[in-house]
């Protein structure tokens, strides 16, 4: 059975950047109902033995056309959730180090140049999705975009070090039509420590 992640903060651990009611209605509704619905979509589809990696990476050996689509929008909305959530913290925000700062310098030039350029990706996804800083096959960093929630993994693009959720129940109840106010802010509270682990492994 496939689990939400278990918030390592409260609800309002991540303010004033993001506020206790989005944090609540986005995980307490919005994740749990896409949980939910991928656990009933992969047992119908025999599929509850599965990892979501390896339900959402061979989404095309599903035959069943309904099922096919159900687990990937609550499938990659599960995912994609957890991973958002996993990578926000109340101690974020602090540059990161090591390999990933020397890549992240290598590929980008600068920190913050990396941030602006996934300010960029995330503002400019026309709809619903999501803004990815990925590890590709040959190891360079890249910054990929993704619409509703499909995801790297959906993709084989590379492996998801770093999530942004630009779908409106992300950010309208504080920021409402600021997109880019949101994104801003939400570097405040990224744990790049994180994502730098993702990067060595």
């Amino acid at each position: 059975m496939f689990e939400q992640i278990k918030l390592p903060y409260a609800y309002d651990a991540l303010e004033p950047h993001i506020d206790a009611l989005t944090v609540e209605t986005h995980y307490a509704k919005h994740h749990a109902a896409y949980t939910a619905a991928f656990n009933t979509a992969a047992e119908k589809a025999g599929l509850a033995d599965k990892t979501a990696e390896e339900i959402l990476s061979s989404l095309d050996s599903v035959e069943d056309t309904a099922l096919r689509t159900a687990l990937r929008n609550n499938g990659g909305g599960y995912f994609n959730h957890n991973f958002y959530f996993g990578e926000l913290s109340p101690n974020g925000g602090k540059a990161p180090t090591g390999a990933f700062a020397d890549a992240v310098n290598s590929t980008f030039g600068s920190f913050d140049e990396l941030k602006e350029q996934l300010l960029t990706a995330g503002t400019t996804q026309f709809g619903s999705g999501w803004a990815w800083l990925i590890k590709a096959a040959d190891g360079s960093l890249k910054i990929i975009k993704t619409a509703n929630q499909d995801s790297p993994v959906m993709t084989g693009e590379g492996t998801p070090l770093l999530t942004i959720d630009v779908w409106e129940h992300a950010y309208y109840l504080k920021y409402k039509n600021l997109r880019a106010a949101y994104i801003k802010e939400l570097f405040e509270v990224i744990d790049w420590d994180k994502v730098s682990a993702l990067y060595e492994k």
